[in-house]
């Protein structure tokens, strides 16, 4: 197995008995090139989630699914010559059962968030895990996989966020006796008031990490800009970091993009209290 690279492995080579291609989302462009197989196999979520009567549907073709035996092998770092060798990639559980309408998982990974995985599936021993699982908290194991990260003594990377919803007193205190490199929350939803739970979280969590408590804020999706801000102004208020993430970004307004501009700049974010002191 390794990369096809169009230059190495273009006509007049012998070409492939099969290739793997894949992306995440829909309007990322195709590949631009030739491909010098018998065969290509195209799947992950930019090409195998269509909109039926409005509604989004994982719709993969038998050839795009793995044999159980592949989703459950250990994985070779080695072809990703990018990764740096001491962190280890992998999933927990899949799937989420919030249904977020600006998310693929409920329709790629199902509403029931499930173990799919033991650490040591992915997890050989690495200084660092960079874990992606969508909603860790919600799956019935959850406690079980935090205690395996726990007992890892690794660095752990919540690269997809924590359910600030689903942490108990109890939960907190398992990622307190986490190494954790970075935690990540979000506020997506603006018609829910997620003050309390931030609050909660703030008071109980402990863990220093290099980047603070990241909350990812989406905007631009359904949301006004006093919305937008009445999140921003409760996190930073709660000691948290709000990160701006705005949907449709290519087709935002000038607003949209000086709010991000403000929130995500850091040294600006800390010297500009207000966003109406920033635009002015």
């Amino acid at each position: 197995m390794e990369w096809y690279v169009p230059s190495l492995h273009s006509w007049p080579n012998l070409p492939f008995d099969k290739v793997y291609m894949s992306k995440v989302f829909s309007f990322t462009p195709d590949f631009e090139y030739h491909v010098n197989a018998y065969q290509v196999v195209r799947g992950g979520s930019g090409y195998c989630i269509d909109l039926v009567e409005g509604k989004e549907v994982y719709q993969a073709d038998r050839d795009t699914l793995l044999p159980t035996e592949i989703e459950h092998i250990y994985p070779d770092y080695s072809i990703y010559p990018n990764l740096t060798r001491s962190t280890a990639y992998g999933f927990l559980s899949r799937g989420c059962p919030r249904g977020c309408e600006f998310c693929h998982v409920a329709a790629k990974e199902g509403k029931c968030s499930v173990k799919v995985a033991n650490l040591r599936e992915f997890w050989g021993g690495q200084d660092n895990i960079c874990l992606c699982d969508p909603n860790i908290l919600a799956c019935r194991d959850g406690e079980d996989l935090l205690g395996q990260l726990t007992e890892s003594r690794a660095v752990v990377d919540f690269n997809q966020g924590i359910d600030v919803r689903l942490t108990t007193p109890e939960r907190i205190e398992m990622l307190n006796r986490m190494r954790i490199k970075r935690i990540h929350l979000a506020w997506d939803n603006p018609d829910q008031d997620l003050t309390e739970d931030f609050k909660r979280f703030s008071e109980c969590y402990n863990r220093k990490s290099e980047s603070g408590k990241v909350v990812y804020v989406l905007t631009n999706f359904g949301s006004t800009i006093e919305q937008d801000l009445y999140r921003i102004y409760t996190l930073r208020d709660l000691h948290f970091d709000p990160y701006v993430m705005i949907y449709d970004k290519e087709n935002a307004d000038q607003t949209h993009k000086d709010m991000q501009r403000w929130v995500n700049g850091r040294e600006i974010w800390r010297t500009v209290r207000r966003f109406e002191d920033y635009i002015t």
